[in-house]
C-alpha cells in the first residue's frame, strides 16, 4: 500500500469545484511531482491533501489511516509537513529561531534534527544567527524546507519550491530534495519547472482542469510525445 493515498478528491473554494476526482499517491521515500498548466489545480490538490481545503468526495489516507477529516495541525502530528510557495519563513527571526519554530509540536531533543538540517544546508549553519528576511530567495527556501524537516515528517509537501530562484539554485534545491527522499521521507511537490521536476521524479502527475491527465514515472512522462508537446515545450 502507498504511504499516501489521495483518491477521488472533488472540491474547491466556495461553491465551485476545482478538483474533479483527483488521485495522488506517494510511496515511502518516493518523489512524486504534480505538474500542469497554470490554473490546473496543482496547488489546490496539495492543499486538499493537507486539509486546507474541504473536499466533499474522496479520501486521504496516510500510512493506512483515513485522515480526510483531520485539521492541518492534526495532520502535522501524523507526519505531514507543508511548505507553501510564499510567506514560508518568519523574516524578523533568525535562521535558527525559524528552525526551532518548526519543532513546536515536539517534546524531545531537537538538536539531532537541527544538525541534520545544517548538514543538508551548510549555508544555514553559517547564517544561523542572521534574520531570515535578509537571506537570498534560495536560502529562504532552504530555511522553509529545513523548518518543515524539524517536525520529523514522513511526508514533505512542497508547493513550487523553485519559484523565483536562479537555475543554479534550482538545481541545488532539487539535489537537496533528492537527499531528503534518500532518508526515507516521501516527497510530494508541485512544480512549474516541469521538465526538471520530472527528471528527478519517481512518479509524475500531469493535471489539467482539476483532473489527472497523465500518471506515470517521471522518465516515461518525459518521453511521452503528447506530454512533451503539450506541457514541456516540445
Amino acid at each position: 500500500m502507498s504511504y499516501l493515498i489521495a483518491e477521488g478528491m472533488t472540491g474547491g473554494y466556495g461553491g465551485a469545484d476545482i478538483l474533479h476526482s483527483c488521485n495522488i499517491n506517494a510511496e515511502k521515500g518516493e518523489i512524486a511531482v504534480i505538474v500542469g498548466p497554470n490554473g490546473a489545480g496543482k496547488s489546490t490538490a496539495m492543499k486538499a491533501i493537507f486539509g486546507m481545503l474541504n473536499i466533499h468526495s474522496g479520501q486521504v489516507i496516510l500510512d493506512g489511516e483515513d485522515i480526510t477529516k483531520l485539521t492541518p495541525q492534526a495532520r502535522v502530528a501524523k507526519g505531514m509537513a507543508f511548505v507553501p510557495q510564499t510567506a514560508n519563513v518568519f523574516p524578523t527571526m533568525s535562521v535558527e529561531e525559524n528552525l526551532e519554530m518548526g519543532a513546536f509540536l515536539r517534546r524531545d531533543d531537537i538538536s539531532v534534527t537541527m544538525k541534520q538540517v545544517f548538514d543538508l544546508f551548510p549555508i544555514l549553519k553559517d547564517k544561523r544567527n542572521q534574520k531570515a528576511g535578509e537571506l537570498s530567495g534560495g536560502q529562504r527556501q532552504q530555511v522553509a524546507v529545513g523548518r518543515a524537516l524539524m517536525t520529523k515528517p514522513k511526508l514533505l509537501m512542497l508547493d513550487e519550491p523553485t519559484a523565483g530562484v536562479s537555475p543554479i539554485v534550482m538545481d541545488e534545491l532539487f539535489d537537496n530534495i533528492i537527499e531528503v527522499a534518500r532518508t526515507g521521507i516521501s516527497i510530494l511537490m508541485v512544480e512549474q519547472n516541469a521538465r526538471q521536476a520530472l527528471n528527478i521524479a519517481d512518479k509524475g502527475y500531469v493535471m489539467v482542469q482539476g483532473s489527472n491527465r497523465f500518471t506515470d514515472t517521471g522518465e516515461v512522462l518525459l518521453n511521452n510525445p503528447e506530454v512533451r508537446k503539450s506541457f514541456l515545450g516540445g
